[in-house]
């Protein structure tokens, strides 16, 4: 097993500390100690600072995501996908005493900064949304249908997320899930 560089531990960090604190929060000395990472070797590996950061790390995370989403739809279907993001964000809200939301979200709520990474993001959640309506468009859906039901998916999602957190209770996640898998298993079970 190969171990990861100084750089890949940064991108870890920034969006970890991201996802809890946001963007304009986490200042690249807290990146730095949370990757254990040498002073010198942001600039090394970021010669444009934070906004090259926060943009590279918005990719990284939506990126991985998009795996987690791909992967999931190949193997357990569009329910069971949706099911299993919600359960890792509920178990991500609970473990760090809902401080935790997406990855992504904070460079589309805080992008002014950092225009790439507010492009990063918005390409993110486009993924996502092509690759969930790809797989109910397999399934039988119309297009139109397909797109809006994977829109609705991660919106629902996201919008429930930032609720939890405010509240400090999954409870909006629950109804969301609830909710969002009756609406996909009626339409699937439509064809």
């Amino acid at each position: 097993m190969s171990r990861s560089t100084a750089r890949e531990d940064m991108l870890r960090s920034a969006a970890l500390l991201f996802r809890e604190r946001g963007v304009e929060a986490t200042s690249l000395a807290d990146v730095i100690e949370h990757a254990g990472a040498p002073r010198g070797s942001i600039y090394h590996h970021f010669p444009r600072g934070k906004p090259q950061l926060v943009e590279e790390a918005t990719r990284t995370a939506g990126a991985l995501m998009g795996s987690v989403i791909s992967r999931g739809l190949a193997s357990d279907g569009p329910a069971a996908t949706l099911r299993a993001i919600i359960g890792g964000f509920r178990q991500q809200l609970e473990a760090t005493e809902y401080t935790a939301g997406c990855p992504v979200a904070p460079a589309a709520l805080e992008g002014m900064n950092s225009p790439a990474a507010l492009v990063a993001a918005g390409e993110s959640f486009t993924s996502w949304e092509d690759t969930i309506a790809a797989s109910l468009w397999q399934r039988g859906l119309s297009q139109d249908r397909s797109r809006g039901l994977a829109t609705m998916a991660i919106a629902s999602f996201e919008g429930a997320l930032i609720i939890a957190k405010a509240q400090r209770s999954t409870a909006a996640l629950d109804r969301v899930e609830v909710e969002l898998l009756a609406w996909l298993e009626a339409a699937l079970d439509a064809f």
